[in-house]
């Protein structure tokens, strides 16, 4: 005889909120409701992640944004609808306007998409959420730019080819839906946010290294 299944207790964003363990060094999402512990990264995702960010905190200055463009070390956006929280690999934020954000200050949560010029999520064994759900939440929220660094092709054929390829998609608000401009091998990647960004693809892959 099979034992059905306890179905997993839902939480709203605030018992989320108030359930995330001070400190702790594993990192939580909510997905409609469900808490998830987001797998631990692998030294490749590690090291994309830290040296994407170091290219794009030296574009920032060369920009003349720094001190007014940041990446926070930890942050919690809340998307427009639903009962859902996600901590974002990368999110540069506009502190020009975090003024705004009335629980920023107390809880590192982000809910106008006023605040984000760009969110980036390296892909790992849970892509469907970076492909699917947080595509769709980003955009609802109005996200002017999202990428997604499928470093590992973990990605489905529908997205990256098959056989499956590396690949980047720089995902862009217009009329309010992403339009997704992928890049593979040595095609230099087009941000509108960071025009001044110079890598090909194939370069941001090797940050894994």
């Amino acid at each position: 005889m099979t034992q059905a299944q306890a179905e997993p207790k839902l939480y709203s964003f605030d018992e989320f909120i108030s359930w995330y363990p001070e400190n702790s060094e594993v990192r939580y999402e909510l997905h409609d409701g469900v808490i998830i512990e987001m797998p631990k990264p692998t030294g490749k995702h590690s090291n994309l992640t830290g040296s994407l960010i170091e290219q794009l905190l030296i574009i920032i200055r060369q920009m003349g944004k720094g001190g007014i463009w940041t990446i926070p070390r930890e942050s919690i956006v809340k998307p427009k609808y639903g009962q859902s929280g996600y901590e974002p690999d990368i999110i540069v934020l506009n502190q020009e306007v975090l003024e705004a954000e009335p629980r920023w200050e107390s809880e590192s949560i982000i809910q106008n998409s006023d605040s984000v010029k760009l969110i980036i999520e390296v892909v790992s064994t849970n892509w469907r959420d970076d492909y699917y759900n947080k595509l769709r939440d980003y955009e609802e929220m109005g996200i002017e730019e999202y990428w997604i660094v499928d470093y590992a092709a973990l990605g489905a054929r529908k997205f990256i080819g098959n056989p499956k390829q590396t690949t980047l998609f720089v995902c862009i608000l217009e009329d309010g839906e992403y339009q997704m401009n992928s890049f593979t091998e040595n095609t230099q990647i087009i941000s509108p946010i960071f025009p001044q960004f110079n890598l090909s693809a194939q370069q941001i892959f090797a940050l894994a290294l």
